[in-house]
């Protein structure tokens, strides 16, 4: 542990916050290697887009909108840059002119990371870069439980034809072998459908479905000690859609749906994942053109912040 190489963000009394690299939370950038614990990583793609585009842009400006971050969690005692060599490494080079190239790119990037033993903490992008991390994944875990927040089930057998878009990638992943069905729970599920059966496919699978409904007005604690007995007993990837959350919280995404989980939910649901094998996280489908607050930018930084906090080694500070 002596030997660790421990980088911390730059401090606000170092470098005014408005100032400094565009990194997450203005750490260093440096390249992949396996002296790396884990790393924030950027996937700029919104190919896969069926609503509003914008998603591409969105690593950029969630960088940007964490510089207020600071390296304790307070709340939780949390103390992620003591404890883990953490770093960003850059954006994933997608090929912004094709969508399967690009997903044969992102799983060889992740190929790489996983290599090397680092945890990805990936900002989207929208929804379809699920589909080849979870390959990369799969290749060094085996099959994996998902903790998938989100409005949407994204189990489309197809949209306009295609197979893969962001409204398909747990399908394809179930049908690939990527995950264990049975430690799978999607959390926040609601909008208008096309059949009274919207979630049966995924309930069919063995994955635990959590309606928006299911959650309004109450504390999802009680709910985290369920998903942490479903989910647990293996490696678990966190899927989380910022779409998940009320537009009144965050506006700036593709496919907006009322009725929500709030912030605070949110962080319920990543802080109550503290404990489980997180092999991997991704906050997807932010879009910057339509953040005119810039809010939507801020909430998810904080989300991937609190991510990192949860991961496995990372040492906590009673308060």
């Amino acid at each position: 542990m002596s030997n660790k190489t421990l980088y911390a963000p730059m401090s606000g009394n170092e470098m005014p916050r408005f100032g400094g690299p565009a990194t997450f939370m203005r750490l260093p950038a440096v390249d992949l290697s396996e002296e790396l614990d884990a790393a924030f990583i950027g996937v700029p793609f919104d190919i896969g887009t069926s609503n509003r585009p914008g998603a591409r842009l969105a690593p950029r400006e969630i960088r940007d909108e964490s510089r207020m971050l600071r390296p304790f969690n307070v709340s939780t005692g949390a103390d992620p840059f003591n404890s883990l060599t953490v770093a960003d490494i850059g954006d994933v080079p997608i090929n912004t002119f094709n969508l399967q190239k690009s997903i044969d790119i992102i799983e060889a990037f992740y190929d790489d990371v996983l290599g090397c033993g680092v945890v990805p903490l990936t900002m989207g992008g929208d929804h379809t870069i699920a589909l080849p991390i979870l390959r990369a994944l799969r290749k060094k875990h085996g099959p994996i439980g998902v903790i998938h927040i989100d409005a949407h089930a994204d189990i489309n057998d197809h949209m306009f034809g295609e197979s893969i878009a962001h409204g398909t990638p747990f399908r394809r992943a179930v049908e690939e072998g990527l995950l264990d069905g049975n430690r799978v729970v999607q959390i926040g599920l609601r909008g208008t459908g096309y059949s009274a059966n919207e979630y049966d496919w995924s309930r069919d699978q063995g994955f635990r479905v959590v309606t928006a409904e299911e959650c309004w007005h109450k504390s999802l604690t009680p709910l985290m000690e369920e998903v942490r007995e479903k989910v647990g007993g293996g490696p678990v990837y966190i899927s989380f859609d910022i779409d998940g959350l009320d537009p009144a919280f965050a506006p700036g995404t593709g496919t907006a749906e009322v009725g929500g989980l709030t912030v605070m939910q949110g962080i319920e649901i990543i802080r109550g994942s503290r404990g489980l094998d997180i092999v991997g996280a991704d906050l997807v489908e932010v879009s910057p053109p339509f953040d005119m607050s810039r809010n939507t930018s801020v909430v998810a930084a904080n989300l991937l912040y609190e991510m990192l906090c949860v991961l496995p080694g990372v040492h906590y500070t009673k308060r």
